[in-house]
């Protein structure tokens, strides 16, 4: 017993030093958020700025619409994440419970696409939208989130834990594929919908380079593009950048720690059965 303990204290000594080096750039980010530019790069590090600059956060809300910007955000991650989740709940739906002709071919071509990068398929993808006459719109955000082979692949993994008999039993009631589906599996599937549901949101919260390809309005701007307005050619407000980002920070990180139990819950049943 003695032996199988004793390398518990070396292990657990590693997986502090590897937490802290992920919560670090965190740490210096609020303390950077506390400074005033001349103790930005003080070395060593001041973690607790004396004095404390509160007015960096109020730059963030009044020097840009950073409000707007907030606004624009959710609004894009909420309908993006609501129509991700439920086409791909749709989709792997069809594929665990309606058999069909080469199911199995097609949902192997959609697991090949998660190997190509987004940045292969940003030009045709533009192309698309232009040709819809969506540019500067929220609406082609919205669209290109719309379709994830990870959310059909995630939920299909989860849907192939819910025993059959489950449907079988409600189709001999009478009841159809879409009053199945929604009635017997969605509620069956909580911890899997909550973190595609979790992931999505945070892809869109942080995506960049999309708002940064088809918006052109200041006024549509999401938060990810408000923050480089604190950037100028010759200068950057490093406190001001790390004030706003703390700020951006906050709906993630309320998100993950309500969450953070459906997302263990649903990465582990959805590698149950493959």
């Amino acid at each position: 017993m003695v032996k199988s303990r004793k390398w518990d204290i070396p292990f657990y000594l590693f997986m502090c030093l590897i937490s802290l080096t992920m919560v670090f750039p965190f740490l210096w980010m609020l303390s950077t958020s506390l400074k005033y530019d001349t103790q930005v790069f003080t070395v060593p590090i001041e973690w607790i700025p004396d004095p404390v600059n509160l007015s960096n956060y109020a730059k963030v809300w009044t020097e840009e619409p950073f409000l707007q910007y907030y606004m624009n955000t959710i609004k894009v991650a909420v309908f993006a994440t609501a129509g991700q989740v439920l086409i791909s709940a749709m989709a792997a739906y069809a594929f665990v419970a309606i058999p069909f002709k080469g199911s199995r071919f097609l949902f192997g071509l959609y697991l090949a696409t998660m190997m190509v990068p987004w940045h292969t398929i940003m030009i045709p993808q533009y192309q698309i939208i232009s040709a819809m006459g969506l540019t500067d719109t929220h609406i082609a955000l919205i669209f290109g989130q719309l379709a994830s082979a990870f959310g059909i692949f995630l939920l299909r993994q989860f849907f192939l834990t819910i025993p059959r008999e489950l449907m079988e039993a409600a189709r001999i009631d009478g009841a159809g594929e879409f009053r199945t589906f929604w009635a017997i599996v969605l509620p069956q599937a909580k911890p899997a919908l909550s973190t595609l549901i979790i992931f999505t949101f945070v892809q869109v919260w942080n995506d960049y380079t999309a708002p940064l390809i088809y918006l052109n309005s200041r006024e549509k701007y999401t938060i990810q593009l408000g923050l480089s307005f604190f950037q100028t050619e010759h200068t950057m407000q490093y406190t001001v950048i790390m004030a706003g980002t703390v700020c951006a920070l906050i709906p993630i990180l309320l998100i993950y720690l309500i969450f953070e139990k459906q997302i263990t819950n649903g990465m582990v049943h959805s590698g149950l059965k493959g």
